[in-house]
């Protein structure tokens, strides 16, 4: 079997994510649930399967400190499922706490690195990805939202940074890749340290969100972190990792590089509902099959949507569990009420980007 390799850049397959807690040291997220308080549906679903040191976090939330939860997005197009995961983590550790200052970052210069997007138009798409970010509910009076290109700040700390890896560091952590995108990596970190710097307070806890493909950027800035600890007093940065949310076609994590494998939040309802309906499920060849075996829910990216994104009521996830499993439920009427419940969440939430345009553009334009 190929030794699990994660890419921030690129495609991921993990069929076991228990590998991970081995491979790479990252702790089930078993070991803390108890002290989060109202766990959001990915937390008590599993879909956030692992963290790192949370508990520095969760200690800050008890004892009522200060801590921030750190995030951003690439704006190379619309806003797709696997970008609502971590806003959405983003937003909830937000809301744990008066306390927590939220950072977000617009990642241009990744966005150019690696996708070749000029600043000119990723400042454009910034604007629509920030909008689409208010609409979940982030709190605009505790958030820091910059772009990458913009804060002087951050390229500071990659500069300093860059003295202390040498390029088999990098090979180690990335493999061999264009000069950009080892940059790009190092201004990643200045983005995770940016609110233990003395502008925002000092030292404190930081929580990152991400998906479990992004952990070689969490393991570079937390090496980096120790490295510069008796300049800066860092402390190790933390972060909680979600499973990827697949592909329509179910081969791949979703990705913007081809548009009719993903939905994203800015898809035309009816356009949305087209995808659902070709999109993989877990059923079975025949009707009669799927009656007397049952369907393959764990398979089945119809019903990850509603287990990952838009269905909140856990007893109606366990019903259509159960009920596909049982045979009970059919493809057909599975793929119409999911397509029915997307449909109404982009109308819904497209009405809300348009009213957050005009202070998603002012608070970018800072």
């Amino acid at each position: 079997m190929d030794p699990i390799r994660l890419d921030p850049w690129g495609t991921a397959q993990i069929d076991d994510y228990s590998e991970l807690f081995d491979l790479f040291g990252i702790q089930p997220i078993e070991t803390v649930i108890k002290d989060i308080p109202h766990p959001h549906r990915h937390i008590r679903r599993g879909v956030v399967f692992g963290h790192r040191d949370l508990e520095l976090v969760l200690r800050a939330v008890s004892d009522d400190g200060p801590f921030a939860v750190m995030s951003g997005i690439k704006p190379t197009g619309d806003f797709h499922l696997g970008s609502k995961m971590t806003a959405e983590e983003l937003i909830f550790f937000q809301s744990l706490s008066n306390k927590a200052q939220a950072f977000y970052c617009m990642a241009d210069l990744e966005a150019y690195a690696d996708n070749g997007i000029p600043l000119e138009r990723s400042a454009k798409i910034a604007v629509s990805n920030l909008a689409d970010l208010l609409a979940l509910g982030l709190d605009p009076k505790r958030t820091y939202v910059y772009k990458q290109s913009e804060e002087t700040r951050v390229m500071n700390l990659s500069f300093i940074f860059s003295r202390s890896v040498t390029q088999n560091m990098l090979n180690a952590v990335y493999g061999e890749r264009n000069i950009s995108l080892y940059l790009s990596a190092l201004v990643q970190a200045g983005d995770i340290l940016l609110p233990q710097t003395k502008d925002f307070g000092g030292p404190k806890p930081v929580v990152v969100p991400v998906g479990a493909d992004q952990d070689p950027h969490i393991r570079l800035c937390r090496d980096l972190a120790r490295k510069h600890q008796s300049r800066y007093g860092f402390l190790l940065p933390s972060a909680t990792y979600h499973k990827l949310a697949r592909s329509l076609s179910g081969s791949l994590k979703m990705s913007k590089r081809d548009p009719k494998s993903l939905l994203t939040l800015n898809d035309d309802p009816e356009v949305a509902k087209k995808k659902i309906a070709d999109a993989l499920t877990g059923g079975r060849e025949t009707e009669e099959i799927q009656r007397k075996l049952g369907g393959e829910p764990e398979k089945c990216v119809v019903y990850e949507l509603g287990l990952f994104h838009f269905i909140e009521d856990d007893p109606h996830v366990k019903r259509i569990y159960e009920e596909c499993r049982s045979g009970a439920r059919l493809c057909g009427e599975c793929k119409a009420e999911h397509a029915e419940i997307v449909a109404n969440y982009l109308k819904a939430h497209q009405r809300k980007n348009r009213s957050f345009i005009d202070q998603a553009r002012s608070l970018l334009a800072g």
